[in-house]
């Protein structure tokens, strides 16, 4: 995997759809819905980024999205409910390692819809697109250790908890420990059914 392809894909980022899901680029028609739940400082809690102080701050930031996607260097894809459009997350890539065709993937979604499973179909979407489309071969997710509902997301996903880094981000001015799971392209194939299947170490 190059960059100069996954700039490429990204540049004119593909519509995924999942069972209740669409995946699609995220627009200035989403800045209501997005910030409903980036107000939230229980949203949060758990990530690196602080709640949206009002809604120009997140049309502020919907806008530079806008230039990002041109660019090819953004690889999130908003989560819309089929039913109504309504857009009630973000899923995707939030780095890529092209060394060791490696990439890390986040996610946030509305508390109105917690609980619901739509976290762990969105992830397993983006994981089926970095394996059969981006061709890595090895996809991980980072979470701080509190929030066990983040690891639970990962764990059905057929994501394996290779344990913590000890103080490994500093998030708000505070050392945080960070759990870290991932899944390797043969386990993919495996849990996929393939007979002939081998899984990595």
């Amino acid at each position: 995997m190059k960059r100069e392809s996954v700039c490429r894909i990204f540049s004119n980022i593909p519509t995924l759809s999942t069972e209740r899901i669409i995946m699609r680029k995220i627009t200035i028609d989403d800045v209501d819905d997005m910030y409903e739940y980036s107000k939230d400082s229980n949203v949060t809690k758990y990530l690196t980024w602080s709640p949206h102080a009002d809604m120009v701050y997140t049309l502020e930031y919907v806008n530079y999205l806008q230039s990002r996607y041109r660019s090819g260097d953004f690889y999130d894809w908003g989560v819309t409910l089929k039913e109504s459009g309504k857009m009630i997350g973000t899923c995707g890539f939030t780095r890529f390692d092209y060394a060791n065709n490696s990439a890390e993937i986040g996610y946030v979604l509305n508390p109105r819809f917690h609980g619901l499973g739509i976290a762990t179909e969105v992830t397993a979407r983006v994981i089926e697109f970095g394996f059969e489309t981006l061709g890595l071969n090895r996809i991980e997710c980072k979470f701080m250790i509190e929030n066990a509902a983040s690891r639970r997301v990962m764990e059905k996903n057929g994501m394996t908890f290779e344990g913590v880094r000890r103080e490994g981000m500093l998030i708000k001015g505070e050392y945080r420990n960070i759990g870290v799971c991932s899944i390797l392209k043969s386990e993919y194939n495996c849990n996929k059914g393939n007979p002939n299947c081998k899984k990595g170490n």
